[in-house]
């Protein structure tokens, strides 16, 4: 498994092949990734702990936001603008397809590229 820090928290990497990347994220509460979207990378993320909100939409202008629990799934598809955000600490699931470097970041809290 591969651990990889973020400001916002970590993702352990746990599976990633040329079929598909199984990841699990861990984001502290109040913290939130950039405003991003994938040009072929589409996801499900699957909630196991805390309260996760999910902003997404097809521009930033029309960003709607959910809140997602325990055993709460969304997919998002290449193309739909998002950024997730933790009301409270969270874990989850990440489930793609396998282009980890596909990110098109908008707007980001921790001044990436």
């Amino acid at each position: 498994m591969k651990l990889i820090e973020k400001p916002w928290g970590k993702e352990e990497v746990i599976e990633i092949n040329d079929r598909y990347m199984m990841k699990k994220l861990t984001m502290w509460k109040e913290h939130r990734c950039s405003l991003q979207y994938h040009n072929l990378k589409q996801e499900t993320i699957y909630v196991l702990s805390g309260c996760l909100r999910i902003l997404s939409g097809s521009s930033k202008e029309t960003l709607e936001a959910k809140e997602y629990f325990p055993g709460d799934t969304i997919t998002l598809t290449p193309g739909v603008i998002h950024r997730m955000e933790a009301v409270e600490d969270c874990v989850y699931l990440e489930a793609s397809t396998p282009e980890m470097d596909d990110v098109v970041r908008l707007v980001d809290d921790y001044d990436r590229a």
